[in-house]
C-alpha cells in the first residue's frame, strides 16, 4: 500500500493551511486565530483518538461560541475545506502529469486493447464514427459563488507555480502572491446575496467553456493525433453540450429570450477566441511572396480580401488572414449583435457557416504545408481548425428539455383551437398516436397568429420559434436534441414532433429535409416503472413509418436514462440494476431495427444520482451499449471539480474517452452475465427495493421525519439555483426534486439514497456470501456499484445523523425511523465489508481514504454547529446571523463532501 499520495496531500494541506492561518493572524489578530486553531485541533484530536473526553472537549468549545463567533467559525472552516480541495486537486494534477502511463487515457486504453488482440486500426475506425459528449447542466447543488471559484483557481495556479519554483527567491515571490490571493479569498463572501437567474447560470457555464474547453480540447486532439500514429484524418468526436438556457422542465424562468441570450453568449465566447486566433496568425505568418511560394488557392483568397495596405502588399498569408478576420468580424456582429473589440482592417460579408470559415483556414494550412512541409502540420493553425470543427459558431450544443405533461397540454389546446380534436387529453393512447401520426403526415399547421392561447401554450410556442431561429443563425449543430422528461408512451414523443412541425423543425412525411436541419425528440426514462417499460415503448415508437423515415438517414436513436428519479423511486441498488437491464434491452431493440443506440446518461454528482468514477461507470456499462457513442450530464459542484481547472479538465476528458473506447470493444457476448449471477442480482434488487420503499414510501410520518431530520427547508432558502426545489407546493417525496433530496441527506451525513436497502437485501436474499464475493471480483458492474456505495458509507456518520434526527419534533417518530436507518446502515456496512474482504471502509483504496480523513475534522464541527443553528431557527429565532450561519455550514459541508448533489 503506497503512502506517497497521503503524504503529499498532508504536506499540501499543511502548507496552504499555514498560509491561511498566517493571513487570519495578521488580519484578525492572535485571539481570533487561537480560537479557530484551538477548535480545529480539538476536532483533529477527536478524530485521532475517538475518545469521549476528546468529543466532550470539542463539544464544549463549540457550545461556548457566541453567535458572531459561530458565524466567523463557520466561515473559517468552510474556507479550510476549500483549501483542502485545492490541495487535493493539486495532487490530482501531479498524478495527471504521469501522462500516457495512466490506464485511463486514450494511450492507456490502446495498450490495454492491444494486449487483448485489438489493433490500433480498429480503434481509429471506431473513433471516426464516435461521440463523447459531457453535457453541462445548471442543477442547483453548486453552493460556491463564481467569485469563490475564481479565487480558488488563482490560489491553485499559485500553488502550482510554487511547486515548480527553482530558486528560493522565486519561491518567496510566489508565496507572497499566494498570501495576497488567500487574503482576498478570506475576505470574500462565500454565500450569494441573491438567487441566481438563468442568465447567471449561463455565464457560469460559459466560464468553464472559456477557461478549459476552448483551450484544452484542440491541444488534446493534437496529442491524440500523435498517440494514434498520425492518421490521415481524425473525427472531432469529443464535443461539449449544455442544458443551461434550454432545460425548461420545472424551470419557468427559461424563456425564449433566455434561449436566444444563451446562444449569443456562447457565440461571443467562441467567436472572440477565433478572432484572437486569426489575429495572432496574421501577426505570425509574415512570409513574403518574394521569398516563399504560395498555392494558387491561397493567392486567390488573399485577393478576395481587397487589402489595400502597402505594408502587406507582398505578404499573401497576412492578406488572406486580413480577409478571413474581416469576414469573421462580420459574422461576430451578426451572431452576437455587437461589434468585436478589435475592428477589422477591411469590410467583408459574414460567413454563411462554420464550414466556410474552416475551409478558408484549411486553404491557408494547405499552402503552408505545401511550401514548408510538416512543420506546420501541428501548431496554432491546425488547433484553430480543430476548434472550429469542434465548437462551430455555437460553442456548446444546446439541448431542449421539457416535461411530457406540458407537451400534452399544449397539443390539446392547439388541437382544440384549430378544431381538430375537442378533448385530446381524454383520448386513450392508441387514439392519440393515430391522431398524431395523421397530423404529422401533412403540412397543415395548427397554430394561428390570430387565435388566443393560454400562457403555457404561448410560452412554449415562443420557445419553439426561438429554437428555429437559433438553428438558422448559429448552425445545424446549435440544437439537435429535444429531451422529453417523464416519457411513458409513444405519444409523448410524437407530441414533440407535432410542436416542432409548427415552426419548421419537422418536415411532414419525414422526407426532403436533410436530418441535419431537424431537431430530434429523445425519450427520458426516469422511474423504475418507466425503465422497465422503456424497451417496449422504444420498439413501438421505432415501428412507426414516420419515425423510420426520420431516424434511418442518421442510423441511430438516442435514449436518455435517468439515475436520480429511479433511485428516489426504488433504492440505489435497484436503480443501478434496472438501468443496466434497461440499457441492454434498449440496445437489442435498436439492433433489431438496424440502428445504433446512443445512450445519454443523466448522472449527477452524488452516488444516489449516478455519481462516482466516470471511467469505472462507463466500463461497467453492458456490452454492446456504448458502441463508440455516449453522452453524460455533468451537474452541480462536479462541474467545477472537473472543469474549472484546465489541467483537471483535460484529465476528465481523457478519462471519458478512454472509458468509451474500452467499453466499445466489450461486446454483449463477452459481457453477458452468467445466469446464476443475474438471478442473484435480481434477488438483491427486489430485496433492496422492498426495504427502501417500506421505509421511504410506506412508513407513516416519513415525510415529516425527512423535513425534520435534514436541512431541506434551509436548503430551499439558499441562493444556489434558479430552479425551485420541488415540483409541487405540498410536502411530498414524490414531488421533491431528486437533487435537494440527495443534497439534504448528504448534509445530515446520512447519505441514505446511496446505500439504503443493500444490507436487508443481502440478509433476505439467501445468497451465499462466497457467490457475492465472486460477483464482486469478476463483474465490473457489481464491483463499481459497491465501490460507489463504499465511498458513500465512508462519508456518512450515524452519530451525527442521530443528532439531526433529534431535530424531529415528534421524538417517538424520530427515534423509530432513525433506529431503522441506523440498523440498516450497520447491516449494509457489515455486508459490504464481508463481500469485499476488508476490515474497514476503503481499506483497499488508501488514497481516497486519506482524502476523506483529511476533511472530516473540518466537516464534523460544521455539522454540529448547523444542528444547533437549525434548532434555534426552527424555534423562532429570526436573527439574520442565524440564517447566515446555517447557510455557511451548508456551504462548508458541501465543499468538504464534494459530491453531494
Amino acid at each position: 500500500m503506497s503512502t506517497a499520495m497521503p503524504d503529499q496531500l498532508r504536506t499540501a494541506i499543511r502548507f496552504l493551511g499555514r498560509v491561511l492561518g498566517d493571513v487570519i493572524r495578521a488580519e484578525d489578530g492572535e485571539a481570533v486565530f487561537n480560537q479557530i486553531e484551538d477548535t480545529r485541533k480539538a476536532s483533529v484530536a477527536f478524530h485521532r483518538e475517538g475518545t469521549s473526553a476528546a468529543a466532550k472537549a470539542m463539544a464544549e468549545r463549540l457550545g461556548a461560541l457566541s453567535l458572531p463567533d459561530t458565524v466567523r467559525f463557520a466561515h473559517s472552516f468552510a474556507c479550510f475545506l476549500q483549501i483542502t480541495n485545492i490541495a487535493e486537486d493539486q495532487i490530482q494534477r501531479r498524478r495527471g502529469r504521469g501522462g500516457d502511463s495512466r490506464p485511463d487515457t486514450l494511450a492507456g486504453a490502446i495498450r490495454t486493447l492491444a494486449s487483448e488482440g485489438v489493433g490500433l486500426d480498429r480503434v481509429i475506425e471506431l473513433l471516426q464514427g464516435a461521440l463523447v459528449a459531457p453535457v453541462i447542466t445548471a442543477h442547483p447543488s453548486e453552493v460556491r459563488r463564481k467569485s469563490v471559484l475564481d479565487r480558488v483557481g488563482a490560489i491553485a495556479d499559485d500553488l502550482d507555480a510554487h511547486d515548480h519554483a527553482r530558486t528560493d527567491a522565486e519561491r518567496a515571490a510566489i508565496e507572497r502572491e499566494l498570501r495576497r490571493q488567500v487574503s482576498i479569498f478570506w475576505r470574500t463572501r462565500l454565500l450569494r446575496s441573491v438567487k441566481p437567474g438563468v442568465e447567471d447560470e449561463v455565464e457560469n457555464a460559459v466560464s468553464y467553456f472559456e477557461r478549459s474547453f476552448l483551450p484544452e480540447l484542440p491541444r488534446l486532439y493534437a496529442h491524440w493525433v500523435e498517440v494514434l500514429g498520425h492518421p490521415p484524418a481524425l473525427n472531432s468526436f469529443l464535443r461539449v453540450g449544455s442544458w443551461v438556457g434550454g432545460d425548461r422542465d420545472g424551470n419557468p424562468f427559461v424563456t425564449a429570450q433566455v434561449m436566444r441570450a444563451a446562444l449569443a453568449r456562447q457565440a461571443r465566447a467562441v467567436m472572440t477566441d477565433y478572432l484572437d486566433g486569426v489575429h495572432a496568425l496574421g501577426a505570425e505568418l509574415s512570409q513574403s511572396a518574394r521569398l516563399a511560394k504560395v498555392s494558387d488557392d491561397l493567392q486567390a483568397l488573399a485577393g478576395l480580401a481587397h487589402d489595400a495596405s502597402a505594408q502587406r502588399a507582398d505578404e499573401p498569408y497576412r492578406q488572406a488572414l486580413t480577409g478571413i478576420y474581416a469576414r469573421l468580424a462580420a459574422t461576430y456582429q451578426l451572431l452576437v449583435r455587437e461589434a468585436p473589440a478589435r475592428p477589422p482592417a477591411v469590410q467583408a460579408e459574414p460567413y454563411a457557416s462554420p464550414d466556410a470559415f474552416k475551409a478558408d483556414l484549411e486553404t491557408v494550412l494547405a499552402s503552408l504545408i505545401a511550401s514548408h512541409g510538416d512543420l506546420f502540420a501541428q501548431g496554432p493553425l491546425p488547433d484553430l481548425i480543430r476548434a472550429v470543427d469542434t465548437f462551430g459558431f455555437h460553442l456548446a450544443r444546446l439541448d431542449m428539455r421539457q416535461n411530457s405533461s406540458a407537451h400534452e397540454r399544449v397539443v390539446a389546446e392547439l388541437m382544440k383551437v384549430a378544431g381538430v380534436c375537442d378533448d385530446y387529453l381524454a383520448l386513450e393512447e392508441p387514439a392519440r398516436c393515430d391522431l398524431l401520426v395523421a397530423e404529422l403526415s401533412h403540412g397543415r399547421l395548427l397554430h394561428s397568429p390570430f387565435a388566443a392561447y393560454g400562457e403555457e401554450t404561448a410560452r412554449e410556442y415562443a420557445i419553439l420559434r426561438a429554437a428555429a431561429d437559433v438553428k438558422r443563425l448559429y448552425g445545424r449543430d446549435a440544437i439537435r436534441s429535444y429531451i422529453v422528461s417523464n416519457t411513458t408512451s409513444v405519444s409523448d414523443l410524437l407530441e414533440v414532433y407535432l410542436l416542432l412541425k409548427e415552426v419548421g423543425l419537422f418536415t411532414p412525411g419525414g422526407a426532403d429535409k436533410p436530418p441535419t436541419t431537424q431537431i430530434f425528440a429523445e425519450p427520458l426514462f426516469e422511474t423504475i416503472g418507466d425503465l422497465r417499460a422503456a424497451p417496449e415503448t422504444l420498439q413501438a415508437y421505432l415501428a412507426l413509418p414516420v419515425i423510420r423515415k426520420l431516424v434511418e438517414p442518421i442510423g441511430l436513436q438516442e435514449v436518455m436514462i435517468g439515475y436520480s428519479d429511479s433511485n428516489k423511486d426504488g433504492s440505489y441498488l435497484t436503480s443501478t440494476w434496472e438501468l443496466y437491464q434497461t440499457s441492454r434491452a434498449l440496445g437489442r431493440v435498436a439492433r433489431d431495427e438496424g440502428l445504433r443506440l446512443q445512450l445519454f446518461h443523466g448522472r449527477g454528482g452524488a452516488v444516489g444520482r449516478g455519481g462516482g468514477s466516470s471511467f469505472e461507470a462507463i466500463l461497467a456499462q453492458p456490452g454492446g451499449t456504448v458502441n463508440g457513442r455516449i453522452r453524460i450530464t455533468e451537474q452541480g459542484e462536479v462541474v467545477a471539480n472537473k472543469y474549472a481547472d484546465p489541467e483537471l479538465a483535460r484529465q476528465s476528458l481523457e478519462t471519458l474517452t478512454a472509458g468509451m473506447v474500452l467499453a466499445s470493444f466489450r461486446d454483449e457476448t463477452r459481457s453477458t452475465v452468467a445466469e446464476p449471477h443475474a438471478q442473484a442480482m435480481e434477488a438483491l434488487s427486489r430485496g433492496s427495493m422492498a426495504a427502501y420503499r417500506a421505509l421511504v414510501h410506506d412508513t407513516p410520518g416519513f415525510v415529516d421525519y425527512f423535513y425534520g431530520a435534514t436541512p431541506i427547508t434551509e436548503i430551499a432558502d439558499l441562493n444556489i439555483g434558479s430552479r425551485p426545489t420541488s415540483r409541487q407546493t405540498t410536502r411530498s417525496i414524490a414531488g421533491l426534486r431528486a437533487i435537494p433530496w440527495v443534497f439534504s441527506w448528504a448534509q445530515a451525513r446520512t447519505m441514505l439514497p446511496g446505500w439504503y436497502g443493500f444490507g436487508a437485501a443481502v440478509r433476505d436474499a439467501g445468497i451465499p456470501i462466497e457467490q457475492l464475493a465472486e460477483l464482486h471480483a469478476n463483474w465490473p458492474f457489481f464491483s463499481s456499484a459497491l465501490a460507489n456505495m463504499e465511498m458513500v458509507l465512508a462519508k456518512s456518520d450515524m452519530a451525527i445523523a442521530g443528532r439531526y434526527a433529534g431535530l424531529v419534533e415528534d421524538k417517538a417518530l424520530g427515534n423509530h425511523i432513525f433506529g431503522e436507518i441506523k440498523a440498516e446502515w450497520e447491516r449494509t456496512s457489515e455486508a459490504l465489508l464481508t463481500i469485499t474482504g476488508q476490515s474497514q471502509m476503503l481499506e483497499k483504496d488508501p488514497d481516497l481514504a486519506a482524502a476523506i480523513r483529511s476533511r472530516l475534522p473540518y466537516i464534523d464541527p460544521l455539522n454540529h454547529l448547523q444542528i444547533e443553528l437549525i434548532r434555534r431557527r426552527r424555534r423562532g429565532d429570526q436573527d439574520e446571523a442565524v440564517k447566515e450561519g446555517i447557510h455557511l455550514t451548508i456551504n462548508g459541508v458541501a465543499a468538504g463532501l464534494r459530491n453531494t448533489g
